[in-house]
C-alpha cells in the first residue's frame, strides 16, 4: 500500500508542477485541476499516515534507553500512535478501493419473462412492481420505455428508466436470473411450479461516451399497438433500431412522437453496447476474483423467491429473508447492502495485495 501511496503523492506533485506551466490552455488546466482535487484528500491522509509511521519508529527506539520513566512514556505514546495508524490505514484502504464511475448514474432496467409460460409473465410483473416500489422508497423517478403485456396481467418484457442519484450503485447487483417457486392460481392439484425471469441493469450512457456510426444501424418505423393488437396511434410513431454488428434489436413505442421513441431506443442501445464493452474490460479481473457479485451474467441464478416457504434467497451471498411479501413491496435493502459489502471487501483485498 505504501508504494501505491507514494505513486499518488508523486502524481499529485507532478500535477501541481504542470498547473504552474499550463499557461492559457484552459481545457488542460480544468482536467488537471479536477484530477488534483480527486487526489488531494488521499495525499493529505497519506502524508499524515507516513508521518505517523515515522513517529512510531522513533518512539520504538526509546525502548533501547536505560530509562524506566522514558520507556513508560514511550509505551503510552506508542499506544496512541498505533491507534492513529490503524485508523488512518483503514480510511486510506477505503479511499483506494476502485470506484465504479457509473455509480451515480440513472439506470435502464430490462425485465423479461423466461421459462414458465404465463406464470413467468406474472412474476415479471411482480418484479417490475418490486423495483418500482423500491425506486419510490428512494424518491427516484420511474419512466416506462417499452412494455409488452401477456393479456392476463403479466409481462413478456418491460424496459424502464429509474432516475435518481446513486441509482446504478444500488441496483447494479440485480442483474441475472431470478427464480420463482409457487403454486399458480390455475394449478388445481397444488403443485409448485418453477419459473425464471431475467433482469438486466444498464447504466445510462452519455452521448459522448459511445459513438454508433449510422452505417451500423437501420431504423424502422411502424404503428404503435396496445394489448390485443389494437392500434393506439394512427401515425407510425413506434421505432425499431437494429444494430448490425451485434445483431441487437431495440424497439420503443410508448412515447407520443417518432422522435421521442427514436431517442429512447438509441439510449437503450447505447447503454447495452456500453455494458458489453465494460464487461469485456473486466473479464480478466472477473476470472481472477471468481465472484458472482456484480458480474451481471444473465445465465446465473442469483435469487430464488419461494412462496410456500415465504423465503427469498440470494445465492451469491447465501442470504435468506423470510419476509417475501416485504421484499416484493420493495424492501430489498438487506440484499443490496450485503452485496455491496461483499463487493467492497473483495476490492479491498486487491488493494491490500
Amino acid at each position: 500500500m505504501l508504494e501505491k501511496l507514494t505513486g499518488i503523492i508523486e502524481r499529485f506533485e507532478e500535477i501541481e508542477s504542470q498547473l504552474t506551466a499550463v499557461g492559457d490552455d484552459y481545457t488542460t488546466a480544468i482536467e488537471l485541476s479536477k484530477e488534483r482535487s480527486e487526489l488531494e484528500p488521499v495525499v493529505k491522509l497519506s502524508l499524515d499516515y507516513k508521518e505517523t509511521l515515522e513517529k512510531i519508529q522513533e518512539t520504538e527506539s526509546l525502548f533501547e534507553l536505560d530509562d524506566e520513566e522514558m520507556r513508560a512514556m514511550a509505551e503510552t505514546e506508542l499506544e496512541s500512535l498505533r491507534a492513529k495508524r490503524d485508523q488512518l490505514e483503514n480510511k486510506l484502504k477505503s479511499m483506494l478501493v476502485p470506484k465504479d464511475p457509473r455509480d451515480q448514474r440513472n439506470v435502464i432496467m430490462e425485465i423479461r419473462a423466461g421459462t414458465g409460460g404465463d406464470e413467468a409473465g406474472l412474476f415479471a410483473a411482480d418484479l417490475f412492481r418490486m423495483y418500482s416500489y423500491y425506486a419510490e422508497r428512494q424518491n427516484w423517478k420511474t419512466e416506462i420505455l417499452s412494455l409488452h403485456e401477456t393479456g392476463i396481467g403479466g409481462l413478456k418484457e418491460v424496459s424502464f428508466m429509474i432516475k435518481g442519484k446513486g441509482a446504478y450503485s444500488r441496483l447494479k447487483f440485480e442483474s441475472g436470473v431470478h427464480r420463482v417457486q409457487r403454486v399458480p392460481d390455475t394449478e388445481s392439484q397444488g403443485r409448485i411450479h418453477t419459473s425464471t425471469i431475467t433482469v438486466a441493469v444498464l447504466a445510462e450512457v452519455d452521448d459522448v461516451e459511445i459513438d454508433i456510426p449510422e452505417s451500423d444501424i437501420s431504423i424502422d418505423v411502424y404503428k404503435s399497438a396496445g394489448a390485443g393488437g389494437q392500434s393506439v396511434q394512427k401515425n407510425s410513431t413506434a421505432v425499431r433500431i437494429t444494430h448490425h454488428p451485434s445483431g441487437m434489436v431495440v424497439a420503443c413505442q410508448d412515447e407520443r412522437s417518432q422522435l421521442q421513441n427514436k431517442m429512447r431506443a438509441m439510449s437503450i442501445l447505447k447503454a447495452r453496447l456500453y455494458e458489453i464493452e465494460e464487461r469485456k474490460k473486466h473479464e480478466e479481473e472477473a476470472a481472477t476474483r471468481r465472484s458472482q457479485v456484480g458480474s451481471g451474467e444473465r445465465s446465473e441464478k442469483i435469487r430464488t423467491y419461494n412462496f410456500p416457504q415465504n423465503r427469498v434467497t440470494d445465492h451469491r451471498i447465501n442470504l435468506s429473508s423470510y419476509n417475501l411479501n416485504g421484499v416484493l413491496d420493495g424492501d430489498i435493502d438487506e440484499f443490496i447492502d450485503e452485496l455491496t459489502l461483499v463487493d467492497e471487501s473483495e476490492k479491498l483485498a486487491l488493494v491490500e495485495e
